[in-house]
């Protein structure tokens, strides 16, 4: 019975591997939103690390997490470099797109608790009186990555954040977004 139950084992643990191996080489996640704001109104938060703690459901993992803002003070050249806890993780963020009221580009460059690179984009297209925003993220998927992907939905993962901070935005952007203060050197 013994021998039967390890055989078991290694056939389950050999088609999980080889499952594994059949995944995506690269993942995307997007979500979307209706904003009742402008598109310059939702730009200007998302152009700005100062404000992202205001709407990024990220900067509640650990409120104890140490931020770094540099570079240039906002769009292209501007960086954001975070150390937290083990929820929160490590990293660093680069606006390397910015495309007045219309497109962010962000490179992530992700030091804990696994090293990786992704990038975000956020899309912002005028719509009658308000902005469709879009936030999405891709990356390589290394085959560490497709075998964690067997037992966690990424899409699932990352989507509920991002649907999260999409929320804020559209809270903040429509409410008081032109009152919100700048939070310098976080």
């Amino acid at each position: 019975m013994l021998k039967f139950i390890a055989v078991a084992v290694v056939v389950l643990i050999a088609a999980v591997l080889i499952f594994a191996a059949t995944r995506p080489d690269t993942f995307r996640v997007e979500r979307h939103i209706h904003i009742q704001a402008s598109p310059e109104q939702v730009f200007a938060q998302i152009n700005d690390f100062n404000r992202w703690r205001s709407w990024s459901p990220y900067e509640k993992l650990d409120p104890q997490m140490q931020r770094e803002i540099g570079g240039a003070a906002q769009g292209t050249g501007a960086t954001y470099r975070w150390d937290g806890n083990n929820k929160a993780g490590a990293g660093r963020m680069e606006i390397v797109q910015s495309v007045p009221s219309s497109r962010i580009e962000v490179q992530l460059d992700f030091t804990r608790p696994m090293q990786a690179r992704s990038a975000a984009q956020f899309t912002i297209v005028p719509q009658g009186n308000g902005s469709d925003v879009t936030w999405a993220m891709n990356g390589d998927m290394p085959y560490v990555s497709k075998v964690f992907s067997v037992f966690v939905n990424m899409d699932r993962m990352i989507g509920k954040a991002f649907e999260e901070g999409l929320g804020n935005l559209k809270r903040l952007s429509e409410h008081d977004g032109a009152a919100t203060p700048r939070l310098e050197g976080a």
